[in-house]
């Protein structure tokens, strides 16, 4: 494994003189590994991580449980492939288990998340059945927290 993609995980600053400080390596070395790890489509985009109920707080998010019938020639991987190009899907996951593929959705309000579930994704020839979770509250995203130790909401306590 490369050297840079424990260091690439953890750092804001994707750029080579930065990485090259960091490493105590040249500059044009690290832009050489860089380059290596894009062609062979380890590195495939660069993306900040965001607190959702910052970035975007009305945005809706689902995790979906798909059962689906496998194909003869494609197995699982056709339909999985088809369900991934839908511009909802952020991330379609074969699973071992009780469901074959694990599915985040996201949409701008919970009416359009629902529709595209009902109308596009349980319609398509194969899907035995879905099974829909929403998203309620983040807690911690691609290691990071979100949420910390006495900063959040005091509620009053519920009395009986």
């Amino acid at each position: 494994m490369s050297s840079l993609i424990p260091l690439l995980l953890e750092t804001a600053d994707p750029r080579p003189e930065q990485l090259a400080k960091i490493l105590g390596r040249d500059k044009e070395e690290v832009e050489r590994e860089l380059e290596e790890l894009k062609s062979n489509e380890t590195i495939l985009g660069w993306m900040p991580i965001l607190n959702p109920e910052k970035a975007d707080p009305e945005k809706v998010r689902a995790v979906i449980e798909v059962k689906i019938s496998p194909e003869r020639e494609g197995g699982f991987d056709r339909m999985a492939l088809r369900i991934s190009k839908f511009d909802e899907v952020e991330s379609c996951y074969l699973m071992s288990g009780g469901y074959d593929l694990l599915v985040f959705v996201s949409g701008k309000n919970l009416n359009s998340v629902a529709l595209f579930i009902s109308e596009r994704l349980a319609t398509i020839e194969g899907v035995l059945s879905t099974a829909t979770h929403f998203l309620l509250r983040p807690y911690k995203e691609q290691s990071h927290l979100l949420v910390h130790e006495g900063k959040g909401e005091q509620k009053p306590s519920v009395s009986p």
